[in-house]
């Protein structure tokens, strides 16, 4: 499906003539029209001691309204009458999932990592080697994990725009080699490439078949829609249980031409979705001088709020590598938690920093340190 930023009101299949049926492969995810933002609506049922409200989710076409709001409405009724006068609405009871962190809502988590002068992950630090603030006040740390085993969601955005095209087998092929090594039971990706448009050619799965398939999708064109791309990749992670990692991997060369969505409109999705956005350069040329580095320190400053790293490639031999290494240092973050003191209002905005007791090995140069450096509470501001 094709994400044309975020004003836009439907997806175009990918590769399609008119009048051709829609293109359908080994995922089962054919391109669909559908909505970027789903219309929704609301009917509300008389209950005692309050309302009981139904939310249904419409497609395009939408369906009329009166006689589709009128049907929820007269069901939730029904469903009302067939209650005893006394029961109550209870959530459902799921059986815990291996391997699932369940946090509260008002935990805050700050997933870290810790890496050496050559960029090795440093994976043994204890918990007192760690201070957290919240606003430039200390917060207690609640909860203290090393190589945290919290499920991840990524997506993996890949630039087919012309000018970073260089050799698309070689990136392809590491960047397939990167989602059989990095994935585990639990965990999900989705596969999305940009140029012009911003196409999912993926859904969210565990599937190896499901996402091989997808990579041989893959299709050049023309623009390059970076922030579109940033924007559409954190609004799909959003949209996902808020109790897992969640990771933005752009393959891109910076370039900005065609998006819809400005430099800040970016940005602030990505830090109200909790993502970190890692980035595998493709420097097509090495010089700064001979090519326009605009997205280069766009993408930077959205990274220093949002954690995560940005790591360049000069040569296709060096994608394999450098896949590898986001590999290892998501499987070595910590997971630091904490309830904040005190407890900030719905939607409010605040600052993170973290800082280790013991900054560096004795004699040696100082231990990088990436995280979330910023994030607003859930709910809307009063």
């Amino acid at each position: 499906m094709v994400l044309r930023g975020p004003t836009a009101n439907h997806f175009r299949p990918p590769h399609q003539r008119p009048g051709e049926p829609p293109l359908t492969d080994a995922t089962g995810f054919p391109p669909q029209r559908i909505p970027l933002r789903a219309v929704h609506r609301t009917c509300s049922v008389p209950l005692q001691g309050g309302m009981l409200s139904g939310r249904w989710i419409a497609s395009r076409p939408n369906p009329p309204r009166a006689s589709r709001t009128a049907s929820i409405c007269l069901a939730l009724v029904a469903l009302l009458a067939a209650m005893p006068a006394r029961a109550q609405i209870r959530p459902t009871q799921q059986p815990p999932q291996r391997g699932k962190l369940k946090v509260s809502v008002d935990l805050v988590s700050v997933f870290t990592s810790v890496l050496d002068a050559a960029g090795k992950p440093i994976a043994d630090l204890p918990r007192q080697d760690f201070h957290l603030y919240q606003d430039g006040k200390e917060q207690q740390i609640d909860l203290f994990e090393r190589q945290t085993n919290m499920p991840l969601d990524l997506v993996l955005m890949i630039d087919t725009s012309l000018s970073a095209m260089g050799d698309m087998k070689f990136e392809v092929e590491a960047a397939q080699h990167f989602v059989h090594q990095i994935l585990r039971p639990g965990d999900q990706l989705a596969v999305f490439t940009f140029a012009y448009d911003v196409t999912q050619l993926s859904p969210f799965t565990g599937s190896l078949q499901t996402l091989d398939a997808a990579f041989k999708r893959v299709r050049l064109g023309t623009g390059t829609s970076l922030f579109d791309a940033i924007y559409l990749g954190a609004q799909a992670l959003d949209q996902l249980p808020p109790d897992r990692r969640r990771v933005l991997l752009l393959v891109t060369d910076a370039g900005e031409t065609t998006s819809r969505t400005s430099y800040d409109g970016a940005r602030d999705a990505a830090i109200r979705s909790g993502v970190m956005l890692y980035t595998i350069l493709i420097r097509v040329v090495k010089s700064e001088s001979g090519r326009n580095t605009a997205g280069e320190h766009a993408i930077d400053t959205i990274i220093d709020s949002t954690g995560g790293a940005m790591y360049p490639v000069d040569v296709p031999a060096q994608f394999a590598s450098t896949f590898d290494r986001i590999n290892e240092e998501l499987r070595t973050e910590y997971l630091l938690g904490f309830y904040p003191k005190p407890a900030p209002p719905p939607g409010s905005h605040h600052t993170i920093l973290v800082r280790l007791a013991t900054p560096g090995p004795p004699g040696g140069q100082p231990y990088a340190v990436r995280y979330r450096k910023e994030y607003f509470t859930p709910g809307t501001s009063q």
